[in-house]
């Protein structure tokens, strides 16, 4: 399946900023599960590109000079393969993705949560099984949490989207023992109202890294392009910075997945 992307990112704020810095993680990177065909970023100044700590293509954008706004653009064609997952298993050992953040935190409800489910003879199938019960516990539910909320407030809370269901996953993998890590991306699906930005999880089982996406329920990363992998949100986003200056902030994305010969 061939996938055209179109992301674009827009600042506004109330005052000028004096300088901003952007940590972009919007290039996606060839595995056994997507080939990147063409890719290309629409940037206001040239950007620094080099890898972060867990293998990512970051792009550094410093702008020196006062503005009131700044425009990224992120465009690519990039043919996805069925049933196949990523094999790009990076360079840290999956030891590293037992490490818990802020925002994976595992509470006790967290934790007693995932033992209920578990079974050591069937890692796969009972984290399957976790997943779909997660699900039900925590509907998607669009504009109830923020960015900054972790597991255990969202897991206390019943409710969130897709980056909260992947924190708490990983809080509960990593209560299990078990190295997760979280991925943000793409996602294609035919309706046109679904947001394209997502986020799910890996889990290392087998001697391999295997996809879980708790939001539509599926092992299956048939319709997913990744960017970016970390511990949590904040390693992985495809967009933040800092800045000095500039007072209120308004921040518009819009990202558009289509797949090629396909028009919506």
């Amino acid at each position: 399946m061939r996938l055209n992307v179109n992301h674009q990112t827009h600042y506004t704020y109330a005052n000028q900023v004096r300088r901003s810095t952007q940590y972009l993680r919007l290039t996606p990177q060839d595995s056994s599960h997507q080939k990147i065909i063409s890719w290309q970023l629409t940037l206001p100044e040239s950007a620094t590109q080099t890898r972060d700590a867990y293998g990512n293509v970051l792009h550094v954008l410093t702008l020196d000079q006062p503005h009131q706004d700044i425009t990224i653009t992120a465009q690519g064609v990039v043919d996805i393969e069925d049933n196949v997952e990523d094999d790009h298993a990076g360079h840290l050992s999956p030891l590293v993705f037992l490490r818990a953040s802020t925002l994976t935190y595992a509470d006790i409800s967290i934790r007693e949560f995932a033992g209920r489910f578990f079974r050591p003879l069937a890692q796969h199938s009972s984290l399957c099984d976790l997943m779909g019960e997660l699900l039900l516990k925590m509907p998607y539910s669009p504009g109830t949490t923020s960015v900054s909320d972790s597991a255990a407030e969202a897991f206390m809370a019943g409710q969130g989207v897709c980056q909260d269901h992947t924190h708490v996953f990983l809080a509960c993998c990593r209560s299990l023992n078990i190295p997760a890590r979280y991925v943000s991306g793409y996602l294609y699906t035919e309706e046109s109202s679904h947001v394209a930005m997502h986020a799910w999880a890996e889990a290392w089982l087998d001697g391999r890294w295997q996809s879980f996406d708790v939001t539509n329920n599926t092992c299956q990363p048939n319709q997913h392009l990744k960017l970016a992998i970390g511990i949590d949100y904040l390693d992985a986003c495809p967009v933040r910075g800092t800045r000095l200056g500039g007072g209120s902030e308004d921040m518009h994305t819009v990202a558009a997945v289509q797949r090629q010969g396909i028009h919506q």
